[in-house]
């Protein structure tokens, strides 16, 4: 720092600073992340089927004679035919998908920086006669 008197000029001092600035950043940088993930899918497929079925054929012929002096004379065809028929029919499939998954993620990140700089700075007055300024 350096001071200057003008003495009988009239003129006040002037301020004259130079220096260095040493600075240092220290920054920490901290992610973490994660996911899961979950997916189920389940199908249950079903059917039923049923039939029943039933027939009945009958068939008939009757003669049947009795004549004066009383002589029998009787005659029969007969046919019957029965049918019974039941059916049931079942399906059952089942299918399913299960997945999981989990990941993470973690990161650290350490982050120093060395700042530095040189300044000066002078305030310089004008008057009519310059004064000389010297850095001391």
């Amino acid at each position: 720092m350096s001071e200057y008197d003008g003495g009988d000029t009239g003129a006040e001092y002037g301020h004259v600073e130079a220096g260095e600035n040493h600075e240092s950043l220290d920054q920490l940088h901290q992610v973490d992340a994660s996911q899961n993930n979950y997916d189920s899918q389940f199908g249950v497929y079903e059917q039923d089927h049923a039939s029943a079925e039933s027939t009945s054929f009958d068939q008939g012929h009757q003669v049947s004679y009795t004549d004066p002096s009383g002589a029998h004379y009787e005659e029969s065809d007969f046919t019957s035919y029965d049918h019974s028929a039941a059916e049931t029919d079942h399906v059952f499939a089942a299918e399913g998908s299960e997945s999981a998954s989990s990941s993470e993620f973690h990161q650290l990140d350490a982050i120093r920086a060395q700042l530095d700089s040189a300044f000066s700075e002078a305030t310089v007055i004008d008057t009519d006669t310059p004064p000389s300024i010297a850095a001391g």
